[in-house]
């Protein structure tokens, strides 16, 4: 039995800009942080030479070709793999549509508990590089590269996407101190509401694709991912509410439908109570709203939005992980 245990991330600025369609021309770069909120993938060897699966519904097959799930196919045809085997999967947060990166989370998780079933060792690297390959290339998923990697490698970090297709993590270095800030004035509640990211990134691939405007906001998009990391590297964290806030009126500028009506009084009413910047996580349109304030506005701000679900939300400076290997 090998278990693997995989975060799921938050992203601060520069989203979007790790879609092909904007990186391939312009270069693209993005903050993250994985968080301590994961996915757990358990691979164990089967009595019979059937292949089960459990996540959200359960499937009893005989043959890789009869899975359902696509992401658990491909990725067992990627790795040659056929029958004898289960493989279950259980996550903190609910699985889809709420803009954590849980579905290349599991990919990741899923790889990295196959590969080790197999008794092989796999880089972070790899990890990334071939989880981008089984989502966005085999099944076809019009995402970006970022979760991939924020989950594979964990940490706090500035990802970039170069127009060759290859991708750089760069560990911001900074004062403990700061980190600690960071974390204490990051608030993170629950719409309630789940979406399609596919849908949403399609149509925001081919809205910027045809617009010069639309790629000058993701340009300065990018531009802010390096400012906030300059900032953090001089242990400046204050400035972070500063570059989600201009960050998120950018990203609506891009992509009108990463925004509701709804969403936008739920961010306004947290700006008069005292936040300082947020954003929606991921593709937008549901999902979490994380907000940045100092901690004694907290209060304030969740009695402001008291109809969302607050959570607490740590960071975690590890990556997937097999945390059991029998």
């Amino acid at each position: 039995m090998i278990i693997s245990r995989t975060p799921l991330r938050m992203s601060f600025v520069g989203g979007g800009s790790d879609l092909p369609s904007f990186y391939r021309r312009h270069g693209g770069a993005v903050i993250s942080t994985a968080i301590d909120k994961y996915v757990y993938v358990n691979v164990n060897k089967k009595f019979d030479n059937g292949i089960r699966i459990a996540y959200s519904k359960t499937e009893e097959v005989s043959s890789v070709e009869e899975i359902e799930h696509k992401l658990v196919r491909a990725a067992m045809r990627f790795l040659r793999l056929d029958g004898g085997i289960e493989i279950t999967t259980v996550a903190d947060i609910p699985s889809r549509g709420t803009g954590l990166g849980s579905s290349s989370s599991f990919t990741v998780g899923l790889l990295h508990a196959l590969n080790a079933y197999q008794g092989r060792y796999v880089s972070s690297a790899q990890l990334g590089s071939d989880s981008c390959h089984i989502e966005i290339e085999l099944c076809g998923e019009p995402i970006g590269k970022q979760d991939q990697y924020a989950a594979a490698y964990g940490g706090l970090n500035l990802i970039e996407f170069r127009p060759d297709d290859s991708v750089v993590v760069s560990p911001l270095v900074c004062a403990r101190a700061t980190t600690r800030e960071l974390e204490a004035s990051t608030m993170v509640l629950y719409t309630g509401a789940t979406r399609s990211a596919s849908q949403l990134l399609r149509r925001q691939s081919e809205e910027v694709a045809g617009s010069a405007g639309k790629q000058l906001a993701l340009k300065r998009m990018v531009e802010l991912a390096y400012v906030l990391r300059d900032e953090l590297q001089r242990n400046n964290a204050r400035v972070l509410g500063e570059i989600l806030h201009e960050n998120w009126m950018l990203k609506k500028e891009v992509s009108p439908n990463v925004s509701t009506t709804e969403i936008d009084t739920w961010y306004e009413s947290a700006r008069a109570a005292g936040a300082s910047g947020g954003k929606i996580l991921g593709a937008g349109a549901g999902g979490f709203l994380m907000l940045y304030a100092p901690p004694d506005r907290h209060e304030a701000i969740a009695k402001a939005l008291h109809m969302l679900r607050r959570i607490t939300v740590g960071f975690e400076p590890l990556g997937s992980r097999i945390i059991f290997y029998h």
